[in-house]
């Protein structure tokens, strides 16, 4: 079988290096979760630290959630509905104490603080050798000692009508208009800076004379610095700060205030490797992108490339803009992104300052814990009020990939609006539509070619089919459309190289399933995604083979939307071990036109970008829309609203998306989300208390609550044995009778009690989900609905459970021709039937496969699974000891290959194992990165067994019913007569399907 969606095997490499990645920490210290640059394993597999630039956090509290407790120190945590006072006479007392304790901390060790940070965390950065880390990690008082890491921004038809934003019966009309919607509310933005002059930011300068009872939130200039009464009764202060191309009076009445933090970047990347401004000018664009999206102004005319847009219009038109640059750009890409230490002051200045909402489009290809400093500070920030939006990331479509995943956090998926398209007109009739945002008028019925068939004389077909620069010839290019495979290389790059080369237009081809995206290409581009992809690329290796590029769908077939995008990143996450269900929700992140920094995006003013980082401005300008409205509302709160009245998200299909870990509670729906009925708040007591249930030592004596009880408007459970109890306590916003309707497809579930009768607003009540399993599979993840109707509203929660009805391990392993493997397991019911199958010994086929084999090309091991199946075993193992091999595991879904993982060491043996398999068909592919010495292939034999319902009872199993509930006891397998030159293969199953794979010799 030739698998030509199968993606790069260097991507899949990387992926199982990156994945696989762990490290342990030294007594004392906390556990990374990633190794920190400069570190390197001992020995003993313990990290040694190299020397540089550290966050040293300390167990005392920030201003912003100090609530007393130093002799001669008064509390400085605001009280409810405000914000933190970093100029009051005790928050200057106590931030002294606190720089203190910094430079007594860090002269214990011989060091010296290179900054402070108080107001969100409780740190100081620092210049460290390995001994001075290792010493500070087991000082008293000190939290945490990480790296300064360099974090990267995410590389992410309108929005605002998609939300239904806009329009005489939009949320803005309702609102009192765009010139209230978002009022009295400031965005802080932490991203790569702002380009001011863009027509997205433009407004009156900034006066002096303080606002007036008629426009009560006026932003006003005070010496240096700008003041802003809010609509929650505080008062936001910053400034605009000078630097790089960057002056004063570039802020303005909407730009109110642009801070730049790099001290860590700046010293740590020489002028000559720098692509940036010394500034809060964005040398990127990035930055400038998410700032328009949240809170841009109204009624903006784009126009690029000749082609007329329409307008666009920031979430919160009305909002103000307050840029923290904290992102830096390198040249060619390199030590782009920003340093933990930038990120902290810009987070820790945010917090000072007074904003309202915080958007945090940054992410990482690890998920943060939530001790992580940044999380922290998030933390404060939300103690002190303050929203936070976040980009869950964009490494989807693989499970457990999100990152920013913090409960007092909004993680935000990407989700598609209503495409950009363009149509290619085959030569034969045939339409297939794509997405494009450059054609302006039909290209014209032209020869339609692929890369390799007018390359350079030079170039390889490899890379003339992804039209890397160079590659194509112009005397065989000029006039034609040229079919570009996506992969290697800038997808911009490729329109780049056929105008290069003279061609008038460019198809750019998924050859597996993915994201159509509408970059800004600078030929006539539309981009095709499989299956159709696959049928124009067949198409244009024929002879004569013509095209015409027309802008618009004129296919007849439109695709459903909103969909979540397959780059975004998926739950479920792995800091909460699935108690915690993330992201929380969904937002347009596909396509999403915005303004930019015209020198890094080829002179454009706006553009379209796609990611995650899209999604949560989204959010955050949907939070200031909430908070204008109800200022005194907590993050919770607004979050919980914003949960509770989303729509749901499509599959490509247009059914229902059923997977809420990419989906989390649906798409965001802004039309009722200003009229929740009910919602779920919590503030620091349930933090906490979810910290201290997931293993974290707060110090502060609340009391540890299952992470599954935190009171979010969700509810997950990791892993559910037998049965569990669900608590939420929910505070009504339109009093009335509520009555709850609950269905978790494979489980019983139970509301008590099932109504709720609330007589006023501010009431709140508790209730319990009861969960237990009944006929859905172990160890599979089911997912369904807890919803609340009453007073006319509708609150709904998703559930997602991984019920399981006995702990057992995936696999044990014996050997002999007789012999017995013991393991423990642990059942949800008493009595529960035990039963052995197999065992399956399948024959050796050889097989072989060279280094450097085309992805289509692998070897193929599929296996057509159905309900009989039991278990799945490939084995695979060179002929020569010295040889190398791996294997690929994937699964076919909607007729497409979704690689699982890649299984192996390097060494000359390898295997994949599944107990109890969906049914569909799975299989592997055998690869290897370099041949034995001396040989161009690496041979092997492969051995595929398969245990069903079916295939004998060599394997005995005792006992044979599980003799109590919760209890642990111990199972012993045994066999007799086994071959002992090649791997058996057995299945001890428990009821629900679960069970653990035997594998003997």
């Amino acid at each position: 079988m030739n698998h030509p969606n199968l993606r790069r095997r260097t991507a899949l490499v990387a992926g199982a290096v990156l994945i696989t990645t762990a490290l342990v920490a030294p007594p004392g210290s906390a556990a990374p979760t990633a190794p920190p640059p400069g570190s390197e394993a001992t020995s003993m597999g313990l990290p040694t630290f190299a020397p540089g630039r550290y966050v040293v956090t300390l167990a005392d509290k920030p201003l912003a959630t100090y609530q007393g407790g130093v002799s001669g120190l008064k509390a400085t945590k605001p009280a409810k509905g405000s914000k933190v006072d970093v100029n009051s006479t005790d928050s200057k007392r106590y931030r002294s104490f606190l720089a203190t304790k910094h430079a007594q901390v860090a002269a214990k060790v011989g060091a010296k603080v290179s900054r402070d940070y108080s107001t969100a965390l409780n740190a100081f950065t620092a210049s460290l050798t390995s001994q001075q880390v290792n010493e500070l990690s087991k000082t008293a008082g000190v939290v945490s000692v990480v790296p300064d890491q360099l974090h990267k921004a995410l590389d992410d038809r309108k929005p605002a009508d998609f939300l239904k934003l806009s329009g005489n019966s939009g949320v803005w009309k309702a609102l009192g208009g765009t010139a209230e919607a978002g009022k009295g509310v400031v965005v802080g933005v932490v991203d790569t800076g702002v380009w001011p002059e863009s027509a997205s930011f433009a407004g009156p300068a900034l006066g002096t004379k303080p606002p007036t009872a008629a426009d009560p939130y006026r932003p006003y200039r005070a010496g240096t610095t700008t003041v802003m009464q809010k609509a929650d009764g505080n008062t936001f202060t910053g400034s605009c700060e000078t630097g790089e191309s960057f002056t004063a009076d570039l802020c303005n009445t909407k730009l109110i205030s642009a801070k730049y933090f790099g001290d860590g970047w700046l010293n740590l990347v020489p002028p000559d490797q720098r692509a940036d401004y010394a500034s809060p000018r964005d040398g990127n664009g990035h930055g400038t992108h998410t700032a328009s999206t949240a809170a841009g102004k109204t009624g903006i005319d784009v126009a690029e490339s000749g082609i007329n847009f329409g307008t666009i219009s920031g979430v919160a038109p009305a909002a103000k803009v307050a840029v923290y640059k904290a992102l830096w750009e390198g040249k060619d890409g390199k030590n782009s992104g920003g340093l933990t230490s930038d990120i902290l002051a810009a987070i820790d200045q945010a917090v000072a300052d007074g904003v309202d909402v915080i958007n945090y489009s940054v992410g990482s290809i690890f998920e943060s814990a939530h001790t992580d400093p940044v999380q922290l500070a998030f933390l404060s920030a939300a103690s002190a009020g303050i929203f936070v939006s976040a980009a869950g990331g964009n490494s989807g479509p693989y499970a457990s990939t999100l990152d920013n995943t913090s409960p007092w956090v909004t993680t935000v998926g990407a989700s598609t609006v209503a495409p950009y398209a363009g149509t290619v007109v085959l030569g034969d009739g045939q339409k297939y539509a794509g997405v494009s945002t450059s054609i302006a008028v039909t290209t014209g019925n032209r020869p339609l070619v692929t890369g390799p068939a007018v390359k350079t004389a030079t170039s390889s077909d490899a890379d003339a089919l992804g039209c890397l620069p160079g590659t194509l010839d112009p005397a065989k290019t000029a006039g034609k459309i040229v079919v570009c495979e996506r992969g290697v290389g800038a997808r911009v790059d490729k329109s780049a190289e056929v105008l290069r080369a003279g061609g008038v237009g460019m198809v750019m081809l998924n050859l597996f399933d993915q994201d159509a995206l509408g970059d800004s290409h600078v030929v006539p581009t539309v981009h095709l995604n499989v299956p159709s992809a696959l049928t124009v690329k067949a198409y244009a290796a024929t002879a004569g083979a013509t095209a015409e590029l027309v802008p618009g769908n004129t296919s007849g077939q439109n695709e459903p939307y909103p969909q979540m995008a397959d780059f975004s990143s998926r739950g479920p996450s792995l800091s909460s071990h699935g108690d915690l269900l993330k992201p929380d929700l969904a937002a347009p992140g596909v396509n999403v036109l915005a303004a930019v920094a015209p020198p890094s995006n080829d002179g454009h003013s706006f553009a379209f970008y796609s990611g995650t980082s899209m999604a949560a401005p989204h959010v955050a300008g949907l939070a200031a829309l909430y908070l204008a409205k109800h200022p005194d509302w907590s993050p919770m709160a607004v979050k919980s609203a914003l949960m509770t009245t989303t729509t749901d998200v499509l599959s490509s299909t247009g059914a229902v998306d059923s997977d809420p870990f990419a989906r989390g509670a649906g798409e965001v729906q802004p039309a009722k989300m200003l009229d929740p009925g009910l919602v779920y708040d919590s503030g620091d007591a349930d933090w906490l208390s979810y910290l201290e249930g997931s293993g974290v030592a707060t110090g502060t004596g609340v009391p540890a609550v299952d992470p599954s009880d935190y009171n979010t408007p969700s509810i997950a459970v990791g892993q559910l044995l037998g049965t569990q109890t669900i608590t939420r306590r929910v505070t009504a916003v339109t009093p009335g009778l509520y009555r709850a309707t609950v269905s978790v497809p494979g489980m019983k579930a139970t509301v008590t009690p099932s109504i709720l009768n609330f007589t006023a607003a501010g009431q709140t009540k508790t209730f319990t989900v009861k969960l237990t399993l009944d006929t859905g599979s172990s160890g599979e993840t089911t997912s369904g609905w807890l919803t609340w109707q009453g007073a006319g509203k509708t609150v709904r929660s998703p559930i997602a459970v991984v019920p399981t009805s006995v702990l057992t391990p995936n696999e044990v392993t014996g050997s002999g021709a007789s012999g017995t493997a013991a393991f423990e397991a642990t059942a949800g019911k008493a009595g529960s039937p035990i039963r052995a199958y197999g065992v399956v010994s399948a024959p050796l086929v050889p097989g072989a496969v060279a280094a450097g084999t085309a992805d289509a090309d692998l070897p193929n091991y599929p296996v057509t699974v159905t309900a009989q199946t039991k278990a799945l075993q490939w084995n695979i193992k060179t002929v020569d000891p010295a040889g190398s091999i791996w294997l690929v595991l994937y699964k076919v879904v909607n007729g497409q290959m979704q690689l699982l993982s890649f299984v192996g060491n390097g060494s000359n043996q390898a295997s994949a194992t599944l107990a109890a398999p969906a049914p569909g068909v799975w299989g592997v592919l055998a690869i290897t990165l370099s041949n034995p010495p001396g040989a161009s292939t690496t041979e092997y034999t492969m051995q595929t067994n398969v245990v069903t319902s079916t295939s004998g009872s060599a394997l005995k199993v005792n006992p044979p019913v599980a003799p109590a509930a919760f209890q642990p006891f111990q199972v012993t397998a045994s066999w007799s007569g086994l071959p002992t030159g090649q791997r058996s293969t057995g299945f001890v199953e428990f009821p629900n399907r679960a069970g653990t794979v035997v594998t003997i010799n």
